[in-house]
């Protein structure tokens, strides 16, 4: 069996790099760099930069510890900055070693759909490689959005992709957007010096999750002094040789050194031919799908952010392992139950499953449970004390939704994820023996809450 992937994000390399480990001949085409957008411009370079701000916060804050710090601790943007680069290198060429061990054959250039079977690819220097295969699985990713009116030209107005790369630390930045990318960057900038003001049309930032999750961090962010200007949308921008001006639709105006566009991405499936070959698209560009990602022609399927999935990495990983299975033979579905959401911020915040305001909107029954870490010994201890569990269940106790917005919030998350996916209850669940002194302590708190007998709950 042949498989060729057209696309080297996460979806992409691991669909190959599995279908290899089952036994198929496999192609992957990526026109840039292995690892995609993740890899390359976001998840994983912004995880390095704000582990530098994690690190500085760190060392400011030793004092009330007991440790005393003699001397200026400041942060040089410029080793920041290629420490980073040097992280997402590493990564790169971890991949590029697992796809030659596994004897994937990666090729560099654009791929478009010449036929059914066959994929063109236009290398950089302007030839053209013809690739056969019997399953092909599309991976191409998506792009930013960046709306005309707000002027983008990679200088003044800019994107994550630039952002990642700046040079110095600017004096100041507007980003537009509270989402995930803009409370990630613009809380790392702010760490670094830079005035940051966040501009969110929607009533609160990180608008997909419920108002308490926005809340906490708002709070932070009141304390760190970043501006947030909520349920407001930009009318005008106006960029000048050293700043851009915005006026705001309330009337405000703001200016800043730069402007960051952060409201949103789309699929990446220009140039594909996809049409010409019979794979249909929705109105918003995205690739439709069946059940098992398998576009209208049998033999091509499509994974990750150009189908109408959640625009996450670890989505796209699964699915790009499910389409191979379905490649080679098999029927599987990918269960979206419980698809986890996580932000990087501080604090950190996790979410998976329904939220209240979902639950509200389709008059369902549910129940909360919710635990502050303030009441929590190991928080106390760790001066962690930001933030809150809180759990929802439906009327048989059954987990629906679940956040977690504190110290290392992303990496408890699992245990509720996978409660969620099983359908068990807050009951059994709780029942369970949590280690003490933990933070995961405050899952436990919060699941006994439902039934109001959280221990340490007053």
């Amino acid at each position: 069996m042949k498989i060729a992937v057209i696309g080297g994000g996460p979806g992409g390399y691991e669909a190959a790099i599995y279908a290899a480990k089952c036994g198929a001949e496999v192609t992957l085409i990526e026109k840039e760099k292995v690892g995609g957008t993740c890899l390359n411009r976001g998840c994983i370079p912004t995880k390095a930069l704000l582990a530098s701000s994690d690190k500085l916060s760190t060392v400011l804050g030793v004092k009330k510890f007991g440790i005393q710090v003699n001397g200026e601790v400041s942060a040089d943007f410029s080793c920041i900055m290629q420490r980073k680069s040097k992280v997402v290198q590493g990564l790169v060429n971890g991949v590029q070693f697992l796809l030659q061990s596994n004897k994937v054959s990666l090729i560099n250039g654009f791929g478009k759909l010449k036929d059914k079977n066959t994929i063109e690819v236009e290398k950089a220097d302007g030839n053209i490689e013809e690739v056969k295969a019997d399953k092909i699985i599309l991976a191409t990713g998506s792009i930013p959005v960046v709306p005309e009116f707000l002027k983008y030209d990679g200088k003044r107005v800019i994107t994550s992709d630039e952002a990642l790369e700046l040079e110095n630390i600017p004096a100041s930045m507007i980003i537009v957007g509270g989402g995930v990318i803009g409370c990630e960057i613009g809380q790392f900038l702010k760490k670094m010096g830079t005035e940051v003001t966040i501009v969110e049309m929607m009533p609160h930032i990180l608008p997909s999750e419920d108002p308490d999750v926005a809340k906490q961090l708002e709070k932070q962010f009141r304390k760190d002094k970043i501006k947030v200007h909520a349920g407001d949308g930009i009318l005008e921008v106006n960029v000048e040789e050293n700043s851009v001006k915005v006026l705001l639709q309330s009337g405000k105006e703001l200016e800043a050194e730069y402007l960051l566009v952060s409201v949103g991405r789309k699929p990446y499936t220009e140039g594909l031919s996809l049409e010409d070959m019979g794979v249909e698209r929705d109105n918003r560009g995205r690739v439709s799908v069946n059940e098992h990602l398998q576009t209208k022609v049998e033999n091509i399927y499509a994974i990750g952010d150009i189908i109408d999935t959640p625009f996450l990495a670890h989505v796209a990983s699964k699915e790009g392992l499910i389409a191979v299975d379905n490649a080679l033979g098999s029927n599987k579905k990918v269960s979206y139950k419980a698809v986890p959401r996580c932000v990087y911020t501080y604090p950190e915040i996790a979410a998976v499953g329904l939220t209240e305001e979902q639950l509200k909107t389709k008059n369902r029954e549910y129940a909360t449970g919710i635990f502050n870490f303030v009441g929590l010994g190991k928080a106390k201890a760790a001066e962690e004390t930001e933030g809150f569990v809180k759990v929802i269940v439906d009327k048989e106790d059954k987990l629906l939704g679940a956040a977690i917005v504190g110290s290392h919030a992303t990496d408890m998350m699992q245990v509720l994820t996978l409660a969620i996916e099983l359908g068990l209850t807050a009951e059994t669940v709780g029942d369970s023996i949590f280690p003490h002194p933990t933070m995961s302590e405050a899952i436990m708190e919060a699941l006994h809450d439902v039934h109001k007998k959280s221990i340490h709950k007053a």
